[in-house]
């Protein structure tokens, strides 16, 4: 059976409409990104110089002694370590990059693209902190506690970055859950009631990635992730609710 020509100029039109956006989305952000990758290179060498006694805060906050098993293992760790720290320092320039790209092709600009740098990065803060304080040491603490007389821990300074970083980094991302929300709502590519009428599927998927992302397989840290995460889903239903965003 033959289409009718306007569905398939329709069809054409949103295939159209959907290159553009993203034609726009790229360039704008092809715009910014050698600037930002020069900032990460110059924010992670200077950083580099503070790594020990970065490490050692991090060390005393997580750890007690760590070791190495390669020449080289000690200083690509703190170089880890001081990429992953001028990240987590210059992440409001990259969310301001990130939103103008993505705001673009929407007329998302001014104001609004204010309110979703300010707010995404509280988010991402509010989320590295949550998993350093609370979900980490939780973690690190289940994990140790397999360990006895005749099973010692030796972690290598490595594995201990690597580990760290990447569950802060991912927490912090986890939890600008809210402003995504808002956002597609916004552009009109996903609606409130999507959300209201998803909420079962929504538990599921948090529930998921509370399983991939929390450092111990246990249900108390799986609560200490997927908990909030939902509670931030809620919130975004309920920003979308006062911005009155159908």
């Amino acid at each position: 059976m033959v289409s009718p020509p306007s569905e398939n100029r329709r069809e054409v039109l949103e295939t159209l409409d959907r290159h553009n956006t993203l034609v726009i989305f790229l360039t704008e952000l092809r715009k910014s990104v050698r600037g930002l990758g020069i900032s990460v290179i110059i924010a992670t060498v200077g950083i580099f110089f503070l790594s020990p006694e970065l490490l050692k805060f991090v060390q005393n906050h997580l750890a007690d002694k760590l070791y190495f098993f390669s020449v080289a293992g000690p200083f690509l760790a703190h170089v880890k370590l001081a990429m992953f720290a001028a990240l987590y320092v210059i992440m409001p320039w990259i969310m301001a990059v990130l939103w103008r790209a993505m705001g673009k092709p929407f007329g998302v600009e001014g104001g609004q693209l204010f309110f979703f740098v300010l707010f995404t990065c509280m988010l991402f803060y509010a989320g590295t902190l949550f998993c350093y304080f609370i979900t980490l040491p939780f973690g690190i603490s289940f994990l140790l506690g397999f360990g006895s007389a005749d099973l010692q821990p030796v972690i290598s300074i490595g594995r201990f970055v690597n580990f760290t970083t990447i569950f802060i980094l991912a927490f912090g991302v986890i939890f600008e859950l809210p402003m995504f929300m808002v956002f597609l709502a916004k552009v009109g590519v996903l609606t409130r009631g999507f959300y209201e009428r998803n909420r079962r599927y929504a538990l599921l998927l948090i529930a998921i990635l509370a399983a991939l992302l929390t450092p111990t397989p246990d249900v108390v840290n799986m609560l200490l992730m997927g908990g909030p995460l939902y509670f931030l889903y809620e919130g975004g239903i309920i920003i979308l609710r006062i911005m009155r965003i159908q």
